[in-house]
């Protein structure tokens, strides 16, 4: 879940496709998914504040010893901040990661660097590289 604070001060959260860039998290705006416009809620909350957080967890309904949660707290990066060969890297990793952006262009990519990273897991659990956010 990504969540941004909208201007009532409340939080919106929302699902999200992401992929991670060394330090960074790269969110995409697409195309594929219909939507009403390109200008989404999120984007004007992050318009305000440039804080967010990314929650992700996996559990295994049968195993909870692999139970594990990870919260990166972010901030975003402006346009003028992100280089070409960012954004190129940003797009091969997301195209990697879906298969349903391999033949797509993007509306939009939302760069953020992690600010710092809060997480648990069962005890004895390891993160496997395919887990997101490794």
């Amino acid at each position: 879940m990504l969540c941004t604070a909208n201007a009532r001060h409340s939080i919106d959260a929302v699902p999200a496709c992401f992929a991670v860039i060394s330090t960074s998290i790269v969110t995409p705006i697409d195309r594929v998914k219909p939507k009403d416009t390109l200008e989404l809620g999120r984007l004007k909350n992050l318009d305000r504040d440039g804080n967010a957080t990314l929650l992700c967890d996996s559990w295994d309904a049968h195993d909870w010893s692999r139970l594990w949660w990870v919260r990166a707290h972010l901030v975003r990066r402006s346009g003028h901040e992100v280089s070409d060969p960012m954004l190129a890297a940003c797009e091969r990793a997301l195209r990697a990661k879906y298969v349903q952006y391999r033949d797509t262009d993007f509306a939009r990519l939302i760069l953020f660097d992690v600010k710092t990273l809060v997480g648990w897991s069962a005890a004895g659990t390891q993160l496997e590289p395919t887990d997101p956010l490794m």
